[in-house]
């Protein structure tokens, strides 16, 4: 009993710092309201980060005992979904269009793909464990997504569209996890 109560303190703390990444991009977003321009800014690792989400939702569907994984989760889709939107307000159209690309390819064709491989190829606790490891891996996707905003911040040489509060809380949350 006294092992379960700590791995539930420390899953709740994981999800506090997690929802605390999830929640540290407003800056960026309210510059893009702002501005009605989304400049340079990049969506990808929004993009990854609903996949992610998305994945681990799934997950939670085929393994009991795992809420706080499926709250968390939800709530981030939520969050992304919203940044996605307002990104895409005030988007050029052939980004949009780029956008609209990657997600159906990422959150609805390989999610698809991934979904049905799982079901029919792997039921039961091989299934559960196969979309385990594809989480994770995807996870250590989502935390190496924003290198992607280092390079916009070596080239253009400022740290305008790399928040430091986003920074030190996907260290953080990935120290934790």
């Amino acid at each position: 009993m006294e092992q379960h109560t700590w791995a539930f303190t420390f899953g709740v703390i994981c999800n506090i710092i997690s929802l605390m990444v999830f929640l540290s991009p407003p800056p960026t977003f309210y510059r893009v309201y702002r501005k009605k321009s989304t400049e340079g800014f990049q969506l990808t690792s929004y993009l990854a980060t609903l996949f992610s989400c998305l994945l681990w939702m799934y997950y939670v569907s085929l393994k009991s005992g795992s809420k706080l994984l499926l709250t968390i989760n939800g709530v981030g889709y939520v969050i992304e979904t919203l940044y996605i939107a307002m990104y895409l307000v005030y988007a050029p159209k052939s980004v949009r269009l780029l956008t609209a690309k990657l997600f159906i390819g990422l959150d609805v064709g390989l999610f698809g793909l991934i979904a049905l491989v799982t079901m029919l190829a792997s039921a039961g606790p091989l299934g559960v464990q196969v979309v385990g490891w594809i989480c994770v891996a995807v996870a250590l996707g989502v935390f190496a997504a924003p290198f992607n905003i280092i390079r916009l911040v070596i080239r253009t040489e400022s740290v305008e569209f790399m928040p430091f509060s986003m920074s030190f809380l996907l260290v953080l949350s990935a120290v934790m996890d």
